[in-house]
């Protein structure tokens, strides 16, 4: 006798899901059996959580050792006013429990700075960068090469925004985009530059359901290319990248922020 992996409870929530012909329950249970860890609760990140609890991921990890301000609740519409000051990956948790609680969610609440990146990212099928620094998306991509882990990346600035996936069937890394870091003060520290709200909703979303289409096979998945979507006028176009193979020769982690360091 088969392992039921959906209760009745769950087929009846994902039932909308279930009825599309290319996800089916077969589909819904792959969601259900697979795990997701999201590095960044913020404006991408919980548009990204939201979705991939309503989606059904039965495992989702929560990566994020900031508090919540005043000035985060117009683009982090997980959180309100009266979470101000508690930490966000404690909140997402607590708020995703009463919105799917068929769900097993694990908090991460350390800076993703270090050997315990590894340690972390091992126990996930799939990685998502929400993250707003260069030194945190070389980490975790070269994290991933070296476990062979899937990397959605999305990329925000100002009206503007960008989605990929990286380390997956074979394509190419997120050095195969940026080789090296800009030496530029203003773009290291663009995680401080203006965002229009509704923007991070977008991206995130279509972060979601890239990592939704590779849980289930649906779909073409955004491997060896990037999307970018202009806000202003509701535009959006893509791009091919190569895989360049020497960019997936690392076996070590490095010092990202000395790696990112503008020049003198």
């Amino acid at each position: 006798m088969s392992e039921q992996v959906l209760s009745k409870q769950e087929i009846n929530r994902y039932t909308r899901h279930i009825s599309l012909e290319e996800i089916g329950q077969a589909g819904q249970e792959k969601l259900k059996k697979a795990s997701a860890l999201v590095v960044g609760a913020g404006g991408l990140g919980a548009p990204v959580l939201q979705y991939l609890a309503a989606a059904g991921v039965g495992t989702l990890g929560i990566g994020d050792n900031d508090l919540i301000t005043e000035n985060n609740l117009p683009r982090q519409i997980l959180y309100t006013k009266k979470d101000v000051g508690m930490q966000k990956a404690i909140v997402a948790r607590s708020k995703l429990m009463d919105y799917n609680p068929y769900l097993k969610y694990n908090i991460h609440n350390i800076l993703f700075t270090d050997e315990r990146v590894l340690k972390i990212i091992q126990d996930y099928d799939i990685i998502v960068d929400c993250t707003d620094n260069l030194p945190a998306r070389y980490l975790l991509n070269d994290a991933c090469i070296i476990l062979k882990k899937p990397l959605v990346h999305a990329a925000l600035y100002k009206y503007q925004g960008q989605v990929s996936v990286f380390n997956y069937n074979n394509g190419p890394s997120y050095r195969c985009l940026y080789p090296y870091p800009p030496r530029s003060e203003k773009i290291l520290n663009s995680g401080g530059i203006g965002i229009f709200g509704a923007l991070v909703g977008i991206i995130g979303s279509i972060q979601a359901a890239e990592a939704i289409k590779m849980i289930t096979g649906l779909g073409e998945v955004l491997s060896g290319k990037v999307f970018v979507y202009n806000m202003l006028n509701s535009s959006g176009f893509t791009f091919n990248i190569k895989r360049n193979d020497e960019n997936f020769d690392v076996e070590e982690l490095i010092d990202y922020e000395e790696f990112c360091r503008p020049s003198l």
